[in-house]
């Protein structure tokens, strides 16, 4: 089956909304090849590849839906998905969804913008819970926030908190003040910063406090020392 693309968009409308999970589904491309047979539902669409659901727009230079009702899409390709209702927008070279858990895996160099709480995050892996609103990040994890850049090989998001869970010689700059410990957990709503485990930084004598440090366990019970970082990042022009 080789369809156009207003003829192909005018099909996959007809045939979805037959079933409750569809009735927001819909989908456009230059091509299409597949089965819309019930019960094996797969097709692939190629160019200009398109997907409308429950008010979430994902693009794509190829993808394959397959699963009942097509639950689940694979996209490759100059991956898009705008999302207007959460203020979610990804980017990514390949995105795999499942449109009944609404769970988003990114893979390759990937960009989550969360317009809503003003974060941009980027990692060579991100899985998005929308039902969970959590995000996990993995590998080159770089998190921004206004003033505060974090850095990390693992973070754990918390989309209703503002949470920023921290680990994997984690990083995080405030203005002109740097920090480094074990694990760091970022608070973007307030930007409190909390350093568990060996800590250490670099604070401005105009900060008017230094964020909170647990020791590890087996340290002495004294205040742990702010002191400078050997070999931070580089912030030169002020970019992450």
């Amino acid at each position: 089956m080789n369809l156009r693309t207003p003829i192909l968009a005018a099909f996959a409308c007809a045939v979805l909304t037959a079933s409750a999970l569809a009735q927001s589904f819909s989908f456009s491309a230059d091509s299409m090849t597949g089965s819309m047979v019930s019960g094996r539902e797969r097709v692939v669409l190629k160019g200009r590849a398109k997907v409308v659901s429950d008010g979430m727009i994902i693009s794509a230079d190829a993808m394959e839906l397959y699963g009942l009702d097509f639950r689940y899409i694979e996209c490759t390709g100059s991956v898009s998905v705008q999302d207007d209702g959460r203020g979610i927008y990804l980017s990514t070279g390949h995105l795999f969804y499942d449109r009944t858990e609404k769970l988003a895996r990114l893979t390759g160099p990937s960009v989550m913008e969360d317009r809503e709480n003003g974060a941009v995050i980027k990692g060579n892996f991100i899985e998005h819970d929308d039902k969970r609103q959590t995000a996990i990040i993995q590998i080159n994890v770089r998190i921004i926030k206004d003033d505060v850049v974090c850095r990390a090989e693992f973070a754990r998001y918390d989309r209703a908190s503002s949470i920023l869970d921290l680990s994997g010689s984690p990083w995080v700059r405030k203005g002109s003040d740097e920090y480094r410990a074990s694990s760091i957990r970022v608070n973007l709503d307030s930007d409190d910063i909390t350093l568990s485990g060996s800590v250490s930084g670099s604070v401005s004598s105009t900060t008017p406090t230094a964020p909170s440090a647990t020791p590890t366990t087996g340290s002495a019970s004294a205040p742990v020392p702010v002191q400078p970082v050997p070999g931070a990042p580089e912030t030169s022009g002020g970019k992450p």
